[in-house]
Parts: structure tokens; C-alpha cells; sequence
């Protein structure tokens, strides 16, 4: 994605759903120089190591996806993905790029008035993209981290999934106010966050 793409999809011209590949084409980019460390490392701050947090964004991915598809008014589905424990990091890495393919797929046909339940707050397809979008991105910097890479997810993706999920983030570099509002990260004159959650509900101007 050149400069103008992440201008163009900040200014509203890129639909959610086509996020997504960029995210987990960031995510590749990022890991592949360190694919060979030790991924049983803890993923920053997190408790679980890098290996399970790339897990748990496939499986954050095929989640939404899921939602998407069969449009439960309520909760998840009783399903979820998992990896081999054998499975190298290159193959989890290819296992994000899956399920973030499935959950663009899922978007890109769902109807823009789908419904589906999510624990903070009902929401449509371009919500869950961007809550996608949201898990590739913080669990990123969480494995880099981990891994001991320098990395911060790009002002153009955290540009929109902020103005769609933290409608009451404080002003800033986009970049950095994702990772404050995700709990990673101190601003100046705004201590870490403790506690944190997006809004994935539709606003009035939102709904369809």
C-alpha cells in the first residue's frame, strides 16, 4: 500500500473490508526478519507467548468472520480456531493471512445491513472488519515486541479503525493513540490505560 492508499482510505474512499489484507500483509512484514526467534517468548506485556498470540488473532479472525456469515443476534458461535503446536511461525503467520482472508471474504459479500452480536455492542460488517483490523495491529506490535523489533501500527490503518471503534479517542498520531487506547502505551499527559474496550455498535450516522 503506497502513502496515497493510507491517505485515501483515512479520507473514507477505502471500504473497511479492504483493510484487512493490508494489516496482515503489515503483520508478515514485520515478523518475517525474526521468523527464526524464539516465539515461545511472552508477546509483550501479555501473558501469552508470541506463538499463542498468533494464534489468537487467527482465531479473532475467523471469529469475526463467523459472526459475519451466520449473523447471531447474540454471542459467538461454539466454534474457534486452532493451531498445531508444532506449527512453525511462519505457518501461524500464513494461518492470520487465512483467516484474515475469510473475514475480507465474509465483509465484502454480507449484506451492509447484517447484524451481529459482539460482546460490546451489536454491529455490521464494517465493524467487524475493523475489529480485525484492530487485533492484527495491537497483537503485532504485542509479538514485535516480544521478539525484540521495533514496530508501531502504520497512522494510515489506525487512522479509520480509530474514528470506527474509539469515537471518543483524544486527538494525536494515529499510530500512538491506538496503542494508548488499547492499553499498550502511555500519551503525553494521559497515563497507560488500565482498562479499555472499543465501541463496535453502529452510531445513528452509522445505521443503515
Amino acid at each position: 500500500m503506497t502513502t496515497s492508499d493510507l491517505q485515501s482510505n483515512a479520507a473514507g474512499m477505502r471500504p473497511m473490508a479492504s483493510l484487512i489484507s493490508t494489516a496482515t500483509d503489515e503483520m508478515r512484514q514485520a515478523v518475517e526478519p525474526v521468523l527464526n526467534r524464539d516465539w515461545s517468548l511472552a508477546a509483550g506485556d501479555l501473558e501469552w507467548s508470541c506463538r499463542q498470540t498468533a494464534t489468537h488473532i487467527a482465531d479473532d479472525l475467523f471469529s469475526y468472520a463467523s459472526q459475519v456469515v451466520a449473523q447471531p443476534a447474540k454471542g459467538y458461535l461454539p466454534i474457534e480456531a486452532v493451531s498445531d503446536p508444532e506449527a512453525s511461525p511462519e505457518e501461524l503467520v500464513r494461518c492470520v493471512a487465512m483467516c484474515g482472508e475469510l473475514l475480507r471474504l465474509a465483509v465484502t459479500a454480507a449484506s451492509p445491513d447484517a447484524r451481529a452480536g459482539h460482546p460490546y455492542g451489536t454491529s455490521d460488517p464494517e465493524g467487524f472488519a475493523a475489529m480485525g483490523v484492530v487485533e492484527v495491529l495491537v497483537h503485532t506490535y504485542d509479538i514485535t515486541r516480544g521478539l525484540g523489533v521495533e514496530w508501531a501500527p502504520p497512522s494510515g490503518l489506525s487512522e479509520p479503525v480509530l474514528a470506527r471503534l474509539f469515537p471518543d479517542a483524544p486527538p494525536g498520531d494515529p499510530s500512538a493513540v491506538l496503542l494508548w487506547s488499547t492499553g499498550r502505551t502511555e500519551l503525553v499527559g494521559r497515563p497507560r490505560l488500565a482498562d479499555w474496550r472499543w465501541d463496535s455498535s453502529i452510531r445513528t450516522d452509522d445505521a443503515k
